[in-house]
């Protein structure tokens, strides 16, 4: 998404553009009816995570990281961290190894005051994208979400509460989508993934701090996984240089404010088919209503912006 490219760009990470394919905005399709927004300012980046993580590799090796690969952490002693045959000194200590972190355990940060999953499965295809959007499909159980990677290439992905919803059963819900995808060469196989909605009571000590979904998550219906990442780790440098991780607790909840927010409201709609319709009805009849709540998803408006933006969806449900 736009504020997590520009998050990279901070940090000294740039995609060349021909490992990219940008996209200019969102597009719902459901409920027979379709609407799209533009964002307020720059463009999404449709990237293959191998990319992504190359050009990362590449800039961290740049700043003097050293990757010790296929070394196995074993858990964490009092000056650092345990490896196989070895320990490690440290006067910080980063946990960024997932949803299932184990530096979260060890650190006896696992307490959560929320846990919520779902299931995703995704694919590439071979095929020239269609729109320069990306586009949420909503179905009667899932979600499918199209993004285009390259000038060739898109991703779909279908997100639902069925751990055994896989994506070829899920475009049986999608016709439009399935015809178009019919011919298409399979640019990658099928790999699902857990989705977790996940707030920790704590995200740090005096010593270790959790980042990206070690730290907690957000539905991955909001496309803002990555950007939290990004900006975690901004606000985590900054408290490092700062000498004391005193302040990452209240920073990072905020940061996750917005995201969730957002997620929740989507969620409403997932089995709400009456609402959904209504709903895109509103954004049909009102084109700036979504344009503005886009721009608030991305961090362009304030939360009382969100409020009035909120407002006016809500009455307008009322009044059609």
């Amino acid at each position: 998404m736009p504020d997590g490219v520009e998050a990279l760009i901070r940090l000294g990470v740039n995609i060349p553009p021909l490992e990219t394919r940008r996209f200019r905005g969102i597009r719902f399709v459901g409920s027979g009816l379709s609407a799209e927004a533009v964002f307020p300012s720059g463009c999404g980046f449709g990237v293959r995570r191998t990319g992504l993580h190359r050009v990362m590799i590449e800039q961290a090796e740049r700043v003097g990281v050293r990757f010790l690969w296929q070394t196995v952490v074993t858990g964490l002693h009092p000056d650092g961290v345990c490896l196989k045959d070895a320990q490690v000194t440290a006067r910080w200590i980063v946990g960024a190894d997932g949803s299932a972190s184990r530096v979260r355990q060890w650190a006896a940060l696992d307490a959560h005051r929320k846990d919520r999953r779902r299931f995703a499965f995704r694919r590439h295809y071979k095929i020239k994208p269609w729109t320069d959007f990306m586009e949420l499909h909503w179905g009667h159980q899932s979600q499918l979400y199209i993004t285009p990677v390259s000038e060739d290439e898109v991703c779909v992905a279908v997100i639902s509460r069925r751990a055994n919803l896989r994506l070829d059963e899920a475009l049986d819900d999608f016709p439009q989508v399935a015809m178009r995808l019919n011919d298409a060469a399979h640019g990658s196989p099928e790999r699902g993934a857990v989705s977790v909605t996940r707030t920790l009571a704590r995200v740090c000590n005096n010593r270790v701090a959790l980042l990206g979904d070690a730290s907690g998550g957000v539905d991955a219906i909001t496309g803002e996984g990555l950007c939290l990442a990004f900006h975690q780790a901004e606000l985590l440098a900054q408290c490092i240089t700062a000498g004391s991780l005193a302040s990452y607790q209240a920073s990072h909840r905020a940061l996750a404010r917005r995201p969730a927010m957002m997620a929740r409201l989507m969620l409403l709609l997932e089995h709400r088919e009456t609402l959904r319709r209504r709903v895109m009805q509103a954004f049909v009849a009102q084109p700036r209503l979504f344009s503005r709540l886009l721009a608030t998803h991305v961090g362009a408006l304030s939360p009382l912006d969100f409020a009035v933006n909120g407002l006016a969806l809500g009455w307008r449900l009322l009044t059609a």
